[in-house]
């Protein structure tokens, strides 16, 4: 029994007719679609590098969570600034309380002298009482309490370069998926333009062996050659897909969501000019998030020591005690009490002393990690400079090698045609000019993964265009 495809092309009526059918189904499906309610239709995302960069430093997971940070530090400081303003207290007792009168310590006589109460103790009460008060504490003199504030907003400071330098993180990571995911396109249009060079090979042996100049051993190779390329262009689809997930989740959006790269591996723009190493260290050693980060954790963790020292510092508060005290709500009789309090820490049991080393240790925890920061920074830049370069001249080199390839496919092609050699000769250029594609995409990606790496170093990442 004969396939579809094979009916369709015996009666040309009946194909044309499937195919009006074909496009009647696709429009009504269409227009179900969109008159459905609660279906929702994505919109396609179209990024360039780096657009691509500059979105996940906004909504990449990572950096919503090191973002919630900054709220911490922010209730940190609140918490501090508010050692600095009064502590107003209320409270009503209503109690009852009984005493042993020789708990005194002194007698009640009367003018003969004597004792009103029993010597030896008396029960008094009980003694109903109801006391109303209100007690504020104000802080007048307090170094130390000013040190810890500024501290906080100190540590503020750094969790937000905390964040920054999270964001470049997620950028890098970002424009680094964009580059691979360009070179998987690339690569899937590279094993495109092989598929129909190899169909077109076939064609050409089956009309020679049709037309008797030709053998069947060339077919057979063109047909195993379409075989083999179809191969790669399955491969480079299922990599291409799995670089567009990878893509979709370094910039944080739905792995579901249409996404369109703007740039193509080779509309990437090339340098030609080396760039100047001794900027990029400079701006190394200074501009990056990551450095500024360290260097606001630096600074954070100075002030905290200083605030524990100035704990060593008097303090000087004022405390107001004021009420109505009775023993029932029928009367009351007003009370207070108030007072300027002065007090000094005189020793601790040396935990103070153990808290300044503690925070000593912590910033030269801190001054080590960025020594080590910048040495690798610095390093960072001059290997992306050292692969800017030989990714440059190795893209020369493999252009070089493609239109060669491309000339050499062109000459096999021309002397099978005109009969004079097998289709060996233009399956060997064919398998040349597939290498030297790949080659191509591979140099591409290379020098453009160099500029990203040298982007990320600098601290400039999201200043990709």
């Amino acid at each position: 029994m004969n396939s579809p495809s094979e009916i369709n092309t015996f009666f040309p009526a009946q194909r044309v007719r499937s195919a009006r059918l074909a496009r009647m189904a696709a429009t009504c499906t269409l227009v179900l679609n969109a008159l459905r309610p609660g279906v929702a239709h994505a919109q396609t995302t179209t990024l360039s590098l780096g657009d691509a960069a500059r979105l996940a430093a906004k909504q990449n997971g990572q950096v919503d969570v090191v973002r919630t940070r900054v709220d911490a530090a922010e209730a940190r400081v609140q918490q501090r600034r508010g050692a600095l303003f009064p502590d107003i207290a209320a409270g009503i007792l209503q109690s009852g309380r009984t005493t042993n009168s020789a708990t005194f310590g002194f007698a009640f006589r009367d003018a003969t002298g004597k004792p009103l109460l029993d010597p030896n103790g008396q029960l008094i009460g009980p003694i109903p009482t109801i006391d109303v008060r209100v007690r504020l504490q104000q802080p007048l003199v307090d170094l130390s309490s000013v040190a810890k504030w500024r501290a906080a907003q100190s540590a503020t400071e750094a969790a937000v370069a905390d964040v920054k330098a999270q964001a470049d993180v997620a950028a890098s990571a970002a424009a680094a998926a964009y580059v691979r995911a360009a070179r998987t396109e690339s690569q899937v249009a590279a094993r495109l333009a092989d598929s129909s060079l190899a169909a077109d090979l076939v064609r050409i042996a089956r009309d020679q062996l049709q037309a008797g100049v030709g053998i069947a051993l060339d077919v057979t190779r063109a047909q195993s050659q379409l075989a083999a390329v179809r191969a790669q262009l399955i491969g480079a689809r299922n990599e291409r897909d799995r670089a567009m997930l990878d893509l979709k989740r370094a910039v944080g959006i739905p792995l579901d969501a249409p996404l369109v790269l703007r740039d193509s591996l080779g509309g990437l723009p090339i340098d030609n000019a080396t760039p100047d190493e001794g900027a990029a260290l400079s701006r190394a050693s200074e501009s990056r998030a990551d450095v500024r980060a360290l260097l606001a954790l630096e600074a954070s963790q100075q002030r905290a020591l200083s605030a524990v020292r100035w704990e060593r510092t008097p303090q000087l508060g004022l405390v107001v005690d004021q009420g109505q005290l009775g023993k029932n709500w029928a009367h009351f009789l007003p009370t207070y009490t108030w007072g300027v309090q002065l007090s000094v820490g005189l020793f601790d049991g040396f935990r103070r002393d153990g808290r300044v080393q503690e925070q000593v240790a912590g910033t030269r925890e801190t001054e080590a990690k960025l020594r080590e920061l910048r040495a690798q920074s610095a390093l960072e830049v001059r290997a992306a400079v050292l692969d800017l370069n030989a990714a440059r001249e190795q893209l020369d080199a493999v252009r070089e090698r493609l239109a060669l390839a491309e000339q050499e496919v062109s000459q096999a092609q021309e002397r099978f045609r005109a009969g004079v050699a097998g289709n060996g000769d233009v399956i060997t250029a064919l398998l040349s000019l597939n290498q030297a594609r790949t080659l191509r995409n591979d140099a591409l990606a290379s020098y453009h993964g160099a500029r990203v790496s040298l982007a990320r170093a600098m601290g400039s990442v999201q200043e990709l265009p």
